[in-house]
């Protein structure tokens, strides 16, 4: 979300006192003759994780996304549990589920400060939290993102900081060693989600989302800070110190940009088929109303095909108006854009973003309907659509066949 630090910083101190208070893998892998110009590869494995050590309950999570596309795309919602237009921490809330009658089938935290050690992330929302509703959500059989506004390894800002940074972490910069610290917390995090069991119980598996929407520029790894081959290999050497140096094998990595419109612009600085999961994008553009569907459902469409011919999820991963002044916006622009084709039917999911809880200053943030506003009750016809699923109305996405 491009919203700026300022605004969610004030919003973190509100919330602090609530706290104290399987089809088409025939084209799968397949290079294509410009791929290599683009930095994409077909080293992985047609159809299975990019971490080719995945747990078993990662690689159910997968497999299982796969086979559901096409059929159900799952509905999400950041910060869903922790606080909602009215309140905040209060157990079992949910303005999701307080309005649709469901709660939502993705759930989305953000782990920005944990690389400075906090006990709580940049809207302050305390990790320990996060780890409870993350652990408690998989139990559900949910799926849980991690996204990361990392705050600057140069200058020390936010990650709308956009001193030149990206040179300084790769191997060989001035900041590489504490970039690689900055990890060391990231992978202690994601490796203490364990759901109960013996031997220590369970990896939760979790899709992580780092680096998003870099072609924009308000990121300090966006756009005009960083060429596209050093965002290639920030991302690369991510994915590899996470996943070969910590262990870190309950994750899949999302490559989400901002908005495109061709496939080349999408694949811009796409890091290659073995460092990525799921082909997502974020859009706060062209779904505003039903006058930019043909925009919407064309990216839709873009992002589902390279996904499928990379034997990869898709996934509109950011999306939503903010204070949803169209009461019917839910089946009258979002739903018929879903369900427009076979393509724009296989993503994996649809995640809309926060409800900061109502202030001064954020009077009317938020992207899910609350009881009582306007399109509350058309959400609750979306909700009932047979494409769209919430918590419950999907197989457990874990179970194995073998």
């Amino acid at each position: 979300m491009i919203a700026s630090r300022t605004a969610r910083a004030s919003f973190a101190r509100l919330v602090a006192l609530g706290v104290a208070g399987l089809a088409l893998t025939a084209c799968a892998g397949r290079a294509r003759p410009d791929d290599a110009a683009r930095g994409v590869t077909a080293t992985s494995v047609a159809g299975a994780p990019a971490d080719p050590r995945a747990t078993r309950e990662t690689r159910a999570l997968f497999a299982n996304l796969r086979t559901l596309a096409g059929r159900r795309i799952l509905f999400g919602h950041h910060d869903d549990l922790a606080y909602g237009h009215t309140w905040a921490y209060q157990a079992g809330r949910s303005d999701v589920n307080e309005t649709a009658g469901a709660y939502p089938a993705v759930y989305e935290w953000d782990l920005s400060e944990i690389e400075r050690d906090s006990a709580a992330n940049i809207d302050g929302v305390p990790f320990a939290r996060i780890r409870g509703w993350i652990v408690d959500r998989y139990a559900r059989g949910d799926v849980n993102v991690l996204s990361w506004h990392v705050n600057n390894p140069v200058s020390g800002g936010n990650a709308w900081d956009t001193t030149a940074a990206v040179a300084a972490v790769l191997p060989g910069g001035a900041r590489h060693a504490e970039y690689t610290a900055w990890l060391d917390r990231v992978a202690a995090f994601a490796t203490s989600l364990r759901a109960p069991g013996p031997n220590g119980g369970t990896l939760v598996p979790v899709v992580f989302r780092p680096f998003h929407e870099m072609s924009g520029s308000w990121f300090w790894w966006g756009g005009r800070h960083a060429t596209p081959d050093e965002y290639r290999q920030l991302w690369r050497f991510t994915v590899t110190y996470l996943r070969d140096r910590k262990g870190a094998h309950n994750l899949l990595y999302a490559f989400a940009p901002d908005v495109f419109d061709t496939p080349d612009a999408y694949l811009a600085r796409y890091p290659g088929d073995a460092y990525v999961d799921v082909l997502g994008y974020d859009d706060y553009q062209s779904v505003r109303s039903p006058a930019t569907r043909p925009q919407m459902t064309e990216r839709m469409r873009i992002v589902a095909r390279l996904a499928a011919e990379r034997g990869k999820l898709a996934a509109l991963t950011e999306t939503g108006v903010e204070a949803l002044p169209d009461s019917l916006w839910w089946t009258g622009t979002l739903l018929p854009a879903l369900a427009q084709d076979s393509l724009t039917r296989r993503l994996s999911w649809v995640l809309v973003w926060r409800n900061a809880p109502q202030s001064a200053e954020h009077p009317h943030h938020f992207y899910a309907p609350y009881a009582g506003q306007a399109s509350a009750a058309d959400f609750a016809r979306f909700r009932r659509d047979p494409l769209i699923a919430f918590d419950g109305d999907v197989p457990d996405l874990y179970r194995t066949t073998r």
